[in-house]
């Protein structure tokens, strides 16, 4: 998965991670709901990146974030519930 680049964005209450490979755009948006707490509320792989790894790479930059910064992820996105369910040492980054 090093072999993404991500790069991450926020605005107000709103923020997103985003690769970019060959043209085509991934991302994961989150809202900001307080100091402690970030909303994944969706992922978005573009159909020529499916299988690559981006998705799983997009959600493993938010745990490394979470962790590093000391907030917490609520997991609305289906695909991040779905990876933080395969990831059980992801725990301690999600709010549950």
């Amino acid at each position: 998965m090093s072999e993404f680049d991500i790069h991450r964005e926020e605005d107000g209450s709103k923020g997103r991670y985003t690769l970019t490979r060959d043209g085509a755009v991934a991302e994961l948006t989150f809202s900001i709901l307080s100091a402690q707490t970030r909303i994944a509320d969706h992922t978005g792989v573009p159909d020529a990146m499916r299988g690559t790894g981006a998705g799983q790479a997009l959600v493993k930059r938010l745990v490394d974030d979470a962790r590093a910064e000391g907030w917490k992820i609520v997991p609305l996105c289906p695909f991040v519930n779905a990876q933080r369910a395969m990831h059980p040492d992801w725990a301690d980054a999600f709010s549950v």
